[in-house]
């Protein structure tokens, strides 16, 4: 009598990393959101520092993608009000900045924000590099 043969079947869960941006120029919002759901990652989104400031208090998130300059509250308040345990809930800080922010970007650091991104120069190709390099992908 012959031994049947098992299969081993194993099945991995790949939990996708989830994603915060807090920006409120729509169309900059939009297409972060698109690239990064395209590359497989849970994005969730905040069009103002008030919404934004919610969302990170309640963490979850392996990064958040928060603009300097934003109605209500600016990022680097939010920054400022967050506890440290709320900020350690939100995995990396990366602020976004436009050209000519250098000392509202070294204020971020100073504040607890783990690195940050030009928006107006950086393409969608190197935003999603920049990103995979924070979260370690």
């Amino acid at each position: 009598m012959e031994q049947e043969e098992r299969k081993e079947v194993k099945f991995v869960v790949s939990k996708s990393k989830k994603i915060l941006i807090v920006e409120d120029d729509k169309l900059m919002r939009d297409l972060y959101q698109e690239i990064l759901v395209k590359e497989g990652y849970e994005v969730a989104t905040a069009e103002d520092g008030l919404e934004g400031e919610e969302m990170m208090k309640k963490g979850g998130y392996d990064l958040v993608l928060l603009d300097i300059m934003l109605p209500e509250k600016d990022g680097l308040q939010i920054l400022d009000d967050l506890s440290d345990k709320e900020r350690a809930r939100c995995g990396k800080i990366v602020v976004l900045t436009s050209l000519g922010q250098d000392a509202l970007v070294e204020n971020g650091f100073e504040l607890g924000a783990d690195g940050y991104l030009f928006k107006s120069a950086l393409n969608p190709d190197q935003v999603l590099e920049e990103v995979k390099g924070y979260l370690g992908d």
